[in-house]
């Protein structure tokens, strides 16, 4: 993440990079070489010689001239560093998930308001071109009620990122994938009543998978699934199927655009395709210019994702019973 936002930084109008920070030397140096992950391909030989580099995390902080921290470190490091920042005087954008618990995440959000400091999570899918189409369909006239919904995504299990592997660091392999597909459906559908799940985990096989059920009042369910599968080369994919009273909303990375197929017919629906991280960052940006919290994504509302994220875990281990949703 920190190759991919430097990059979105480098598409921002009116953002300079100041300072970079890292305790590998040769990722400090520029040579992003070894850098993988879910989507492009590896990293690249960035030129750093005109910015500082930062080995120190209280120098970096004490630097007058940032005004910003992108914090893309391992999860467990984002509560401690994202407060220092903000008690430092600096905006913080922290890559997701936002913490490792909901007490952690809650603090942040408070720290942040009592600083008077932006603070947004970079929950990316509020900004992916194909899920901001399905957010319009599902806000468009006319189209009612959401009554059923799934969100499935999929990937091998990391072979890079060491501490991804640890729990303890990561939340996990569900937690730290599916938050994205969490953050989304809270945004378009708000808190379920009640939650269900069931799946397996077997760290020894890196296989970590959950297929959760969140129920509404009205009798909605929203399915939300996916996780780790085999190392190797299993592709990554992500996908949606959305059923409103007034059509059905479906996407999948492996090949179908953004459609709705409603009153006998289907429409491809339009949508830009532009790069999310690129809207993400200038995002945030224009919110610490202006002074201005980020309305699309409110740092308590990446809370409730870490809350909702563990109450499913908890779930899972019943195996299917269903459970009070208490964020």
């Amino acid at each position: 993440m920190g190759s991919t936002h430097l990059k979105a930084w480098g598409k921002t109008p009116g953002a300079g990079l100041v300072a970079v920070f890292d305790f590998d030397e040769r990722r400090l140096a520029g040579d992003l070489s070894a850098v993988q992950g879910n989507l492009g391909g590896p990293g690249e030989q960035l030129d750093f010689s005109a910015v500082r580099q930062y080995r120190e995390l209280d120098a970096l902080l004490a630097d007058a001239e940032i005004e910003a921290v992108d914090v893309c470190l391992p999860t467990d490091l984002h509560e401690p560093v994202a407060i220092a920042a903000l008690r430092a005087g600096k905006h913080v954008l922290v890559e997701k998930p936002m913490a490792l618990d909901g007490a952690a995440a809650d603090r942040m959000a408070a720290e942040a308001e009592t600083c008077g400091r932006v603070l947004m999570t970079a929950q990316v899918l509020r900004f992916i071109p194909e899920y901001l189409a399905l957010e319009e369909a599902v806000h468009r006239t006319g189209m009612g009620a959401m009554r059923a919904a799934i969100f499935r995504r999929r990937c091998a299990a990391p072979a890079w990122g060491g501490w991804l592997k640890d729990a303890a660091r990561s939340g996990g392999g569900v937690f730290d994938l599916l938050i994205h597909d969490v953050d989304m459906c809270l945004h378009l559908f708000g808190r379920p009543e009640a939650v269900a799940a069931t799946g397996h985990v077997d760290a020894s096989r890196s296989i970590d998978t959950l297929q959760a059920q969140w129920f509404y009042t009205d009798g909605a369910v929203v399915t939300v699934t996916g996780g780790w599968q085999h190392p190797g080369a299993f592709p990554f994919s992500m996908e949606y199927s959305v059923t409103l009273d007034g059509g059905t909303v479906e996407y999948s990375s492996a090949g179908r655009a953004p459609t709705l197929y409603a009153g006998g017919g289907e429409q491809v629906l339009a949508f830009e395709g532009g790069d999310g991280y690129a809207g993400e960052i200038a995002y945030f940006a224009e919110c610490c210019s202006a002074g201005r919290q980020p309305e699309r994504c409110p740092p308590r509302e990446s809370a409730d994702a870490v809350k909702l994220m563990l109450r499913m875990l908890e779930a899972r281990s019943g195996n299917g019973e269903k459970m009070t949703c208490r964020l």
